[in-house]
Parts: C-alpha cells; structure tokens; sequence
C-alpha cells in the first residue's frame, strides 16, 4: 500500500487508513530519523514512552505532536511536507520516505 502522510506546524498527520492499517489500536509511536527518511515505530506498551497518537476528528484520522522532534531534525514550524509512506518489515515501521530531503 502506498499512501501519505504530512508533515506541518510540528506535527505529523495521519490519514484513517494509515492508521487502521498499521497501527489500529496504538496509542504512542515513536519517531526516529533513518537518512532521509522517517521511520515511524508502534509503541505496544504505551507506558514505555513515545508520542500520543492521537484523534483529530471524527473520520478517525490521527496526528502526532512533536515540534521539538522535527525542529531538531531542520524542519521548520512553518513549512509542510508531504511524504508517500511505505511498510518496512525489517524495521517493523512505517517510512516517511524522503521527507528530510525538502
């Protein structure tokens, strides 16, 4: 499944079906920078830490807060990035690829 996600005012977003796909019932996640690349990892065990997932509206799309995540990664507060997404197996996550590039 290709799809996207975006990126803007520090904060990722996540359509519903992203969400239902990968990570129906979580509630944290946890982002890392792989390259260019994000990698977006399921928190099972929300007391181990992450950031909320959470309900933006009643579609059931979700968005993640994290301004000091993408501000340390050079992503500024004004800017919005689309990315397409992608399941990495190996990783156990979903890649944001190229969203560091812009």
């Amino acid at each position: 499944m290709t799809s996207g996600v975006t990126v803007t005012r520090g904060s990722l977003y996540l359509p519903k079906e992203v969400y239902d796909r990968y990570f129906a019932g979580v509630e944290a996640v946890v982002l890392q920078r792989r390259s260019e690349d994000l990698m977006v990892l399921p928190v099972r065990h929300a007391p181990a830490g992450g950031y909320l997932l959470k309900r933006r509206n009643a579609r059931g799309d979700r968005v993640v807060s994290a301004p000091e995540f993408f501000r340390s990664q050079g992503v500024d507060d004004d800017r919005e990035i689309d990315s397409t997404i992608q399941w990495d197996a190996a990783a156990s996550a979903l890649l944001a690829g190229g969203l560091f590039r812009h």
